[in-house]
């Protein structure tokens, strides 16, 4: 199955959280922070919302910081992806 994105929408697949801190101490499973770099999964077409004309920015395999808590998570084919608006994405990460 494949998850096809509306007007404006993105498909984020989050990347996975860090296990180990940049001096080396390992984390347990609730100490880590949820992840906000994810890659691009899909996009939609961009269109008219609300009235605007709306422009997609992102592409697929984009790695992007997406808000903290944007967004609906969705589990697909035992994978979860996140489906934000192009607006709730800050950053591409290059």
């Amino acid at each position: 199955m494949k998850l096809k994105p509306l007007s404006d929408r993105v498909v984020l697949k989050m990347t996975e959280a860090e296990e180990t801190t940049k001096s080396g101490i390992i984390l347990a499973g609730a100490s880590k922070e949820k992840p906000q770099v994810a890659v691009v999964v899909a996009v939609g077409p961009g269109g008219t919302v609300d009235g605007k004309e709306v422009k997609m920015y992102v592409k697929e395999g984009d790695k992007v910081i997406a808000s903290q808590y944007a967004g609906s998570t969705v589990k697909l084919d035992g994978e979860e992806y996140l489906i934000v608006r192009q607006n709730d994405i800050l950053a591409i990460v290059e």
